[in-house]
């Protein structure tokens, strides 16, 4: 499937039953209400998809069935996220052979690559399937920073199409425009910087909250594109504090929770993950129960 790096790509959860086993029926309830919204991609496997604690079998298994449930309606990418090149190969060309659209791949795992092998490790990985790739730019979190310089060590490959762009500075989308033009589309990968970075240029949004607020977060990208921003901006200063959640150790259990409220999912996480619990699971419960007494009611998005 051929697509463009455009519009709100939901990092979705992975669901689990009372007894640790993938509950698809729950998962079919998100996906579709993400389809309804107007999502225009689905992430498998990623951090918020618990993707450290899945069996190979189960990522199979995970992705054959959003592939089918899908049926073709936006593309479908799993996330590469591995501690050695040839883990990495075989996982890329793993998720082609169960049907993936595209790939999110990060820098090395674990080890702390410096930039020569940071980019022979995508490299290597871009060339393994013909499949569509977004880099995930995140050293706030994962400690190698995909500089515009490496980048350019990597403009050669055509798979390799896109950033998710999560450094937390907004000015790196001005230096990837300003370097690149349009040959790597940049989406933003930080909630709580989402109309920020759309304003300044990005391409789409990698959400979280998404999960739980999909028609939220798809018509603030679609206002904004269509240049309404004060409608969009009314809808994100509402979100904001939810956003906020994502942006933490705990945004799994953040995340699920706040699915629980809109009807789309569970707070049931993998362990080594618990629940929320105390004063902790308070805190987000009285943030997400104001959020829904001031939902907003929004416009007519998906026809602008």
């Amino acid at each position: 499937m051929k697509f463009e790096w455009k519009g709100v790509f939901p990092a979705v959860t992975t669901k689990f039953t009372a007894d640790d086993q993938l509950d698809l029926h729950a998962f079919d309830v998100n996906l579709k209400a993400q389809l309804e919204a107007g999502v225009d991609g689905i992430i498998l496997g990623g951090s918020l998809g618990e993707a450290s604690t899945l069996t190979l079998e189960e990522k199979d298994i995970l992705l054959k069935h959003t592939v089918k449930s899908v049926a073709g309606k936006v593309p479908v990418l799993m996330n590469v996220a591995e501690q050695s090149t040839k883990v990495a190969v075989d996982a890329a060309i793993r998720a082609r052979d169960c049907g993936a659209d595209g790939l999110m791949l990060l820098p090395p795992m674990r080890y702390t690559s410096d930039d020569r092998e940071t980019v022979a490790f995508l490299r290597a990985v871009a060339q393994a399937t013909e499949l569509p790739i977004i880099l995930y730019n995140n050293p706030a979190d994962y400690k190698i920073w995909i500089s515009p310089d490496m980048f350019r060590q990597l403009e050669d490959l055509p798979t390799i199409q896109a950033v998710k762009e999560s450094t937390r500075d907004i000015s790196n989308i001005t230096r990837m425009k300003n370097a690149f033009g349009d040959r790597f589309a940049v989406l933003t990968g930080v909630d709580t910087l989402g109309m920020e970075s759309l304003l300044m240029g990005a391409d789409g949004w990698v959400a979280g909250l998404v999960c739980a607020f999909p028609r939220e977060t798809v018509a603030i990208y679609r206002l904004i594109k269509a240049g309404k921003i004060q409608e969009a901006l009314a809808i994100y200063r509402w979100f904001l504090p939810v956003l906020e959640l994502d942006v933490s150790t705990k945004l799994v259990q953040n995340i699920k929770l706040a699915e629980t409220f809109t009807g789309l999912g569970n707070e049931i996480v993998r362990e080594p993950r618990l629940p929320l619990v105390g004063d902790e699971r308070a805190r987000i419960v009285a943030i997400l129960e104001k959020a829904m007494e001031t939902r907003p009611e929004l416009p007519d998005y998906l026809n602008l």
